[in-house]
C-alpha cells in the first residue's frame, strides 16, 4: 500500500520472522463466524505441515485465546515478543494473552488500537511461518485499515451468514479489499444448512445455494459452507478446536497454499 506520496506504507516484520503468506479474514459484520473460520483454517493449515500462527486482530473483542484454551501471558524481551504456542504448535497473538483479567473491557481510541496491531507484526518474534492468519475485527473500519495498509495481505477470506442483508455486507468487505488492492480468494458461508439427526439430508433453513450466488456476483473464485454444529460452539468453549476436521474448507485451505506471495 502507499500513501499519497507514492511511499510504502507496509511495515518491516521482526528481523527473526520469516513469514510467506499474510490472509486475512473478514467480515461486514460481527457474530458471523470470522474467529471460528480463522482458528478452523489456521487448524487445518497445521494438520497439513504448515508452520501457521494467527494475529487475533480483534482487539475489543479478542476470542483466539479461548478457541484453543490458551490461558498464558505472552513472554519476550525488550525487543521482542514470543508468541503463544497451540497444542498442535499453532502461533497466536492476542491482547487477552497480555493482560491480567481477560474480562476486562478494551477502552482505547482507534489510534491505540491500531498501534498495538502494528506491533504485532512488528515486534513478534514468529520464526518460519508458512501462513500467517489475520483474525480482523468486523467491518470497514480503523483497524481493517491498518491491517491493509501496513501488512502484506497476499488475499483475504470473506465469512457471512446467509441472512437477508447479506448481501449488502459481503459488498462492503470485497469493495473495501478492491480498494486496497488484495483479491479475494474465498467466501465462507457459516450456518448455512443443518444436518438431519435421523436421515442425514442437508436442511437449509435459510435458502440453498445463496453462497454461489454470492460468490459469483463479487467473482469470488472459492466458496465454503460450514454447517449449524453444535459441535463447533463446544469445541470453541472447551479449547478444543484442534480436534476438529473440517473438509468443508478443504478447497480453499489448498487455493491457500497455492497462493504466490504478491
Amino acid at each position: 500500500m502507499n500513501d499519497q506520496d507514492g511511499k510504502s506504507m507496509l511495515l518491516e516484520q521482526n528481523q527473526n520472522s520469516n513469514i510467506k503468506k499474510v490472509i486475512g479474514v473478514v467480515s461486514g459484520k460481527g457474530g458471523v463466524g470470522k474467529s471460528l473460520t480463522t482458528s478452523l483454517l489456521a487448524v487445518r493449515a497445521r494438520q497439513e505441515g504448515k508452520k501457521v500462527a494467527i494475529i487475533d486482530a480483534d482487539i475489543t473483542g479478542p476470542s483466539i485465546p479461548k478457541i484453543f484454551g490458551l490461558t498464558e501471558m505472552l513472554t519476550g524481551t525488550e525487543k521482542s515478543i514470543y508468541p503463544a504456542k497451540t497444542k498442535s504448535g499453532i502461533e497466536v497473538v492476542s491482547l487477552n494473552l497480555m493482560t491480567d483479567d481477560p474480562g476486562s473491557p478494551v477502552i482505547w481510541r482507534g489510534p491505540v488500537i491500531s498501534g498495538l496491531v502494528r506491533q504485532f507484526w512488528t515486534d513478534v518474534e514468529y520464526g518460519e511461518i508458512d501462513e500467517l492468519y489475520v483474525d480482523m475485527p468486523p467491518g470497514t473500519g480503523d483497524v481493517p485499515l491498518t491491517v491493509f495498509q501496513s501488512l502484506p495481505v497476499d488475499a483475504i477470506v470473506v465469512v457471512a451468514t446467509p441472512q437477508d442483508l447479506v448481501s449488502m455486507i459481503v459488498e462492503k468487505a470485497v469493495r473495501m479489499a478492491a480498494m486496497m488492492d488484495i483479491p479475494v480468494i474465498g467466501l465462507v458461508m457459516n450456518m448455512a444448512y443443518m444436518v438431519c439427526s435421523k436421515c442425514g439430508e442437508k436442511l437449509y433453513p435459510f435458502g440453498e445455494g445463496k453462497a454461489q450466488e454470492l460468490a459469483d456476483k463479487f467473482s469470488i473464485p472459492f466458496v465454503a459452507e460450514l454447517p449449524i454444529e453444535k459441535e463447533f460452539s463446544e469445541a470453541c468453549d472447551n479449547g478444543q478446536i484442534e480436534e476438529k476436521e473440517v473438509p468443508e474448507l478443504a478447497e480453499i485451505s489448498e487455493a491457500v497454499h497455492r497462493l504466490h506471495k504478491r
